[in-house]
């Protein structure tokens, strides 16, 4: 199990009431969703999120764990917003060979 999948799908699960809805924003199956949760509370050995038929409630231990989640995963997407900039512009010694004429002349 990627630790990170799971507190992504018990995340969305949390914010929008419904695996169904969950997997939908994920792009993946419900079935999927379904077992990233089930995986993170036996982990956890704690139980997030009750079931019913018809809606999703999310426990005590689930509520404040879901606090932690999001914290985490917002510092984690910071983290990768922060690389991708670094590494957006370029950086480094370019080195340029011309002809002596040329580099008196113009550069």
């Amino acid at each position: 199990m990627d630790r990170f999948d799971a507190m992504q799908a018990f995340a969305r699960v949390v914010e929008t009431g419904s695996f169904t809805k969950a997997a939908e924003t994920l792009n993946i199956s419900r079935t999927s969703v379904t077992q990233l949760v089930q995986q993170l509370e036996a982990r956890l050995r704690v139980k997030l999120l009750n079931r019913t038929t018809r809606k999703v409630n999310v426990t005590a231990d689930g509520a404040v764990y879901y606090e932690r989640v999001l914290q985490l995963l917002a510092d984690l997407d910071d983290a990768e917003t922060s690389l991708s900039a670094a590494l957006a512009s370029p950086r480094g010694r370019l080195r340029v060979d011309v002809s002596s004429p040329f580099a008196s002349k113009i550069l």
